[in-house]
């Protein structure tokens, strides 16, 4: 069935649609992979759901002080399940994930404490909560020290200056999966036991936690699976398919975990207290539906990838390599390319699609971010988004889509903007499409 038209009243010229087909022509049995695998992780959630018993009366919530919420527990259950860990901590007083990954490293680390990141720069947002750029409450104004070591220029680990750093001191070593607003290769899970293996051989008691957001689900097995004593992310992204409106997780180490929960609440309430509030509904079936979601959002980044690159630009990972997570990157080397890109994304939105997005001074960030999110929930990246931040080398970071079909139209509608603002030609798209 030729969709064209419907493409057509949306937006998208004959040539842009065209060039779309044509690419996916190339692209049928990766799709088929991708299946088979978010096939393995459904099952995966089913199998943890029906381990831990989850019934109706784990649906309904409690109020206020939220002893004995069945519901809660047992879906905390059914995540160290998932994740093949001791215990978890799942709430929607997690407010995001970089509250997350702070909950995780305060709670962790003590004054005299070392953070060590062995994969470089952390996450824009991180810099704070570690004390790279001054904030109130950082780590670094409670006495811990911070130590990083790049990656290498062909993106491998320095495993000789990770093992110099590693002292005494080193309390916690964070590992990024994800590539945040750098051009980096995401580290596949393998590659992550390969890092955690060497850093406990140097120094066994030191706690390795993952950044895994973006990547839950991408592969058949999670960090927690190759030797993480903790993995954190965030439920508007992957896990929480699309419908958790709030909140994050820390899976791991059961001490780990109750290290959290003591810092989240409040010593000698723990994990005890903390009512979900009517939301453990939309955290379940969006579990349930996450690997489903999550294989949408992957196809659309491989998608992108092909298109894109097809046109001479920078993209990473490229369009043949594997994939570790759901963000693709596409460098413009301008900031009229980013723009153009985040504005045709918000153009194809069931939400505020009418809103043309801009770079504004955003917290957390040190330098003007366009966001493009016509979200259902707000600022929810496993829903089509697109951002970046507004500085050399100038690459846009496109993710989610919480239907396959949705990430294709947002994508095509990307280029349709890229096009219109004059920044690629319709004669570069029919070159393409002619060979």
């Amino acid at each position: 069935m030729n969709n064209y038209r419907i493409f057509h009243a949306l937006g998208i010229s004959r040539e842009v649609y065209e060039y779309g087909e044509a690419i996916l022509k190339d692209l049928k049995s990766r799709f088929e992979e991708i299946d088979e695998r978010a096939e393995y992780n459904q099952l995966k959630v089913l199998k943890a759901m029906q381990d831990n018993q989850v019934n109706e009366a784990c649906l309904l919530g409690t109020t206020g002080y939220g002893y004995n919420d069945i519901g809660r527990d047992t879906l905390e259950a059914v995540y160290a399940s998932v994740f093949h860990t001791e215990d978890a901590l799942v709430r929607p007083q997690i407010t995001c994930g970089t509250h997350a990954l702070a909950l995780a490293l305060m709670s962790n680390l003590r004054p005299g404490d070392e953070l060590l990141s062995p994969v470089g720069k952390p996450y824009d947002t991180l810099e704070e909560v570690i004390g790279i750029r001054n904030s109130k409450g950082s780590l670094r104004e409670y006495g811990i020290s911070y130590k990083q070591v790049d990656l290498l220029e062909d993106g491998s680990f320095d495993f000789d200056n990770i093992a110099k750093a590693i002292n005494e001191k080193t309390r916690l070593v964070n590992i990024q999966r994800s590539k945040g607003y750098q051009t980096r290769p995401t580290l596949s899970v393998t590659r992550i036991g390969e890092l955690i293996k060497f850093i406990k051989n140097i120094k066994p008691d030191v706690i390795c936690m993952v950044d895994n957001c973006y990547g839950e689900f991408v592969e058949e097995i999670e960090p927690s699976d190759v030797g993480a004593d903790m993995v954190v992310g965030s439920l508007i992204k992957n896990p929480g398919g699309g419908l958790a409106p709030i909140g994050g997780y820390i899976a791991g180490k059961k001490e780990c975990v109750e290290n959290a929960a003591y810092r989240l609440t409040s010593p000698g309430l723990g994990k005890e207290v903390g009512a979900s509030l009517g939301v453990l509904s939309s955290f379940y079936q969006g579990l349930f539906l996450a690997p489903t979601v999550t294989a949408g959002a992957l196809k659309g980044a491989i998608f992108a990838a092909n298109l894109y690159e097809r046109l001479g630009f920078g993209v990473v990972p490229n369009g043949t390599e594997s994939r570790h997570d759901i963000i693709q990157a596409v460098t413009f080397g301008h900031a009229e390319g980013v723009i153009a890109f985040c504005q045709g994304i918000q153009a194809a939105a069931p939400i505020d699609s009418y809103v043309t997005p801009e770079p504004w001074d955003m917290p957390g960030y040190d330098a003007q971010v366009i966001m493009a999110a016509g979200a259902f929930v707000s600022g929810s990246s496993i829903e089509l988004s697109a951002d970046g931040p507004i500085k050399p080398p100038f690459a846009v970071y496109f993710q989610g889509g919480l239907t396959w079909q949705h990430a294709k139209f947002g994508i095509l509608k990307s280029l349709q903007s890229v096009i219109d603002k004059g920044i690629i030609a319709i004669s570069d798209i029919n070159e393409f499409i002619t060979k």
